[in-house]
């Protein structure tokens, strides 16, 4: 019996020891890695990419929400390390009175040779964000798009949850042989309509769970349904649409309503395009 219990008592101890570990992990990772934002550079190789666009560098900020200025400012003369070709914006900014306007003005510091391109997110008013963004110099994407190279069109859409997003409409400007990139902030939108005439898709909405058990389940992904239809299909990284068609997700750049980040580490995405015939 002394035995039995002495075991019984070696094994709680263990159990109590590992349990509280993983607390400690998850905590001091939120107070240190999940406060500093990553800068993940990405290549995506295409044979509809020309030579000419090969190492053509494109940063992607969405889903800033309540990051402060001071660190958006930080996060812009980061961005300009890299010598941005183009920057796209993914939604959901700062939405408190005059807040859009102020992070339209610093995000226009990147210097972007082919300029500066955004749509809205779920929790962006969009008239005031899409006044914003024209007030300095950024292009609103709204079921809409733009030729920005030869070979390299651009086009948006409207955000899947507050007005009606349209790919189709959106990609209809382009040419039957161009590089076609899809910005659309919350990636569902892809398991919804056709994505045939999109080469890859750039998206943020789901925070890579926000709070999640070693990065891997994220509970707000897998137990509702109240921020994507699809688990962890869209929690970060690389996916794919219902027909195929490439989706990378980031997993945003702030938080939002100050809830913490938990092995979901705040990221800007620099991408870099190859060409499969160079």
């Amino acid at each position: 019996m002394n035995v039995f219990h002495h075991k019984t008592k070696r094994l709680w101890a263990f159990v109590s020891y590992a349990v509280g570990s993983v607390i400690l992990l998850h905590v001091f990772s939120a107070l240190t890695l999940d406060r500093s934002i990553e800068y993940r550079r990405v290549a995506y190789a295409s044979p509809k990419i020309t030579p000419s666009l090969d190492g053509y560098t494109i940063a992607f900020v969405t889903d800033t929400h309540a990051l402060p200025a001071e660190k958006l400012r930080q996060a812009v003369e980061k961005i300009n390390a890299y010598h941005p070709d183009l920057l796209l914006l993914g939604g959901d900014f700062p939405s408190q009175s005059g807040a859009p306007e102020r992070s339209m003005e610093i995000l226009s510091a990147v210097r972007a040779s082919d300029g500066i391109y955004g749509v809205e997110g779920n929790h962006d008013h969009f008239p005031t964000l899409f006044a914003a963004m024209e007030k300095y110099g950024i292009t609103p994407l709204s079921n809409s798009g733009a030729a920005i190279q030869e070979g390299l069109y651009l086009c948006g859409v409207e955000d899947l949850w507050n007005r009606s997003p349209n790919i189709a409409e959106a990609a209809s400007g382009a040419e039957e042989d161009d590089f076609v990139l899809l910005v659309a902030h919350n990636p569902d939108v892809t398991m919804r309509q056709d994505t045939a005439n999109v080469d890859l898709v750039l998206s943020g909405h789901t925070h890579g769970g926000q709070i999640t058990f070693l990065g891997l389940w994220a509970p707000a992904l897998t137990l509702r349904r109240s921020i994507t239809d699809y688990g962890r299909r869209f929690q970060s990284g690389w996916a794919k649409s219902k027909d195929g068609a490439d989706v990378f997700v980031s997993r945003g750049t702030g938080t939002f309503s100050n809830i913490p980040r938990v092995f979901a580490r705040p990221q800007i995405i620099v991408l870099t395009l190859k060409s499969a015939t160079a």
